[in-house]
Formats: C-alpha cells, sequence, structure tokens
C-alpha cells in the first residue's frame, strides 16, 4: 500500500497516550496505522488512521501488517502498566512487555524496519539517589513493571549493536491530562491513576479515591510525583521520530516537567478545579511506589528541542475533568 506520506506503525495505539500520539503524527503529516488487540485500549481511540487487529506477541502478524503498509518506522506503546498489578502476577508483565517487544523487533528486522520510538518509563529508577533524577542515575527498579521496561531497554541497545536498529526510548514521569479538543481521554478499566481517580470521586462514580500511603519522607507525608500532560508526551514522540530519521544516535531520554506535586497538593487542586468536595480512602503503602520521582529534563529538552508547555497542573486538572465529564457514551468501549 504505496502511499505519498512516511507510514509508521503506532502499537498500542488504541490505548490512553498511544491515540494522543497518533493523533499527534497525523497531524505532522505521518500516515497512521495502529495496531492493537484492544485487550485494553478502545475502538474509539482510533481515530487516525486504520486499525490492525492483532496481539503483540504474535510476530508473524506483525510482520505482516509492516509489510502489507510499507512501515517506515515503529512507535511502541503495547505494554502493561499497572505498578500494583505487575507486583500481583510479574510473569504476564514479563511475557507481554518484554516477549512482546522481541516478536516486534523480530518482525521489524524481518520487514526491513529499522527505527523504534520505544514508551519506556521512569519506574526504570526504581528508588533514585538524586532528586531531579537524570538519566544517569542508577536503573534499579522497585516492581517487575519498572523491570520489564528497562530489560527491553537493554534489549534495544544490543539490538542497534548487533542489528543496526536506530532508536529513542522515552522514559515518562506522571503520564496526565487530555486532549484539549476532547478527541480522546484517558479511559482505564480500573482505573489506577491517581487524576482520574480522584476525578471518578468528584463526579461520583467511585466512593472515595485510594490515596496509598501517608507516611512517605516527603513534606506532607504523601508520595511527590512530576506531572507532564499526554499532549506533550505525544509531541515528544513525534519529535524522537524525527530525530531518528535525521540521522539522531539511539537514545534514552526523560520526560518530565522539573517539578513535583505531592498526592494531597493534587488532592487540593482537583476539589478547586472542580468546586466539588473529593472523598479519599487512605490507605497503607502500595508495593513499588518510590516516594518521590522528578524528573532533570534537560536532555530531551536539548536533544529533540521539546518543551511540555501544555503541562500545568492547572491545564491538565482542566483538561481531564473536561474529559470525565463528557457524556458516557461517547467514550464507550
Amino acid at each position: 500500500m504505496p502511499s505519498s506520506q512516511p507510514t509508521v506503525l503506532v502499537t498500542g495505539g488504541a490505548g490512553y497516550i498511544g491515540s494522543h500520539t497518533a493523533k499527534e503524527l497525523s497531524r505532522a503529516g505521518y500516515r497512521v496505522v495502529v495496531y492493537d488487540n484492544l485487550s485494553r485500549g478502545h475502538r474509539w481511540a482510533v481515530r487516525w488512521g486504520p486499525l490492525e487487529d492483532g496481539d503483540i506477541l504474535d510476530e508473524e502478524r506483525l510482520r505482516s501488517v509492516l509489510v502489507k503498509y510499507e512501515v517506515q518506522a515503529v512507535l511502541h506503546f503495547a505494554a502493561l502498566i499497572a505498578v500494583g498489578e505487575s507486583m500481583q502476577t510479574p510473569e504476564i508483565y514479563f511475557r507481554n512487555n518484554v516477549g512482546g517487544t522481541l516478536s516486534l523487533l523480530n518482525a521489524m528486522r524481518s520487514a526491513g524496519v529499522r527505527r523504534l520510538v520505544f514508551s519506556s518509563t521512569a519506574a526504570v529508577y526504581g528508588t533514585p539517589e538524586t532528586i531531579p533524577i537524570d538519566e544517569s542515575n542508577p536503573k534499579e527498579p522497585t516492581s517487575p513493571y519498572g523491570d520489564s521496561k528497562l530489560m527491553v531497554e537493554k534489549i534495544l541497545h544490543w539490538e542497534g549493536v548487533c542489528h543496526a536498529l536506530n532508536w529513542v526510548a522515552l522514559r515518562y514521569f506522571n503520564a496526565a491530562g487530555c486532549d484539549a479538543e476532547g478527541e480522546t481521554g484517558e479511559a482505564h478499566f480500573p482505573e489506577t491513576h491517581l487524576i482520574p481517580a480522584i476525578l471518578e470521586a468528584a463526579q461520583g462514580l467511585r466512593p472515595a479515591c485510594p490515596i496509598f500511603g501517608e507516611d512517605y519522607p516527603t513534606p506532607d507525608g504523601t508520595c511527590v510525583r512530576d506531572y507532564v500532560h499526554v499532549t506533550d508526551l505525544a509531541d515528544a514522540h513525534v519529535r524522537a521520530l524525527r530525530y531518528l530519521e535525521q540521522g539522531g544516535s539511539s537514545v534514552a531520554l526523560n520526560l518530565g516537567t522539573g517539578d513535583g506535586y505531592s498526592v494531597n497538593q493534587i488532592l487540593q487542586a482537583a476539589e478547586a478545579a472542580t468546586g466539588r468536595p473529593i472523598p479519599v480512602d487512605r490507605q497503607p503503602r502500595r508495593p513499588g511506589d518510590p516516594a518521590k520521582l522528578i524528573a532533570a529534563p534537560g536532555q530531551a529538552m536539548q536533544t529533540l528541542g521539546w518543551k511540555p508547555c501544555h503541562s500545568s497542573v492547572g491545564n491538565i486538572l482542566r483538561t481531564a475533568w473536561a474529559w470525565q465529564q463528557r457524556p458516557k457514551q461517547d467514550a464507550a468501549v
């Protein structure tokens, strides 16, 4: 299927960050093909190109899709992402996140595709030695989820050395917010991310938002995180792809703002944004959660010319709240 537009495959493109990135890729002039098995993504989120239904572990299906569309690069989001779930079923995370990436890389090699942008995570750092966290910080994950992503980064390194793969791994801090136009948004079932869980509680869709831990070594005892708007993350993926197209060297980069907010601070900001009291259920610490994660994003800014323009807490909450209040049939699976 030849096309005048460069064609990219977005694995996991029916999910939260993948669908936002598909939109930004389309805006930037790319032809987008989404590959997703819809086990945790949504058909309604595939709006910027065709959907190829398939599992990330199905190497032959992946190869056939790459060949069919003459794909020139892959943006790889397909993964399981819940830290708590990974602590309960680590074997599923390693099979899907690591095994699935191996299937993809084998298919790419067979189809002659040599560019990959990988959705990684700040969870590769575990409990950091220094704050803010730069890319040289030791990688010691505290969850199977984080370890699965670090394993993939190591595989990408050797795939580059041995098979000339060119790649960028983008280590997100806390993805948050929703598309300002309301075309796609966050919809996990069950929802485990803090901001949408808070907003569900504000809307009365759950009795209370769970807050895990009040005894961390932080100013108010709750975890501190660096929140980056999903639209800024999507922009970084487009920039990373262009960087590779221009001959950039393989690299892993942090995506964050450099500012940290505690769970209690986000809760207070959400009450101000919604104008509603938000009930919470305070629980013990959740296994695998470090006390504080704040990015040093300077390398991504320098390498990609990237800047988090949409990532104020106010804008994150405004866009997420607007999405949360949409009629539910608009966000049906």
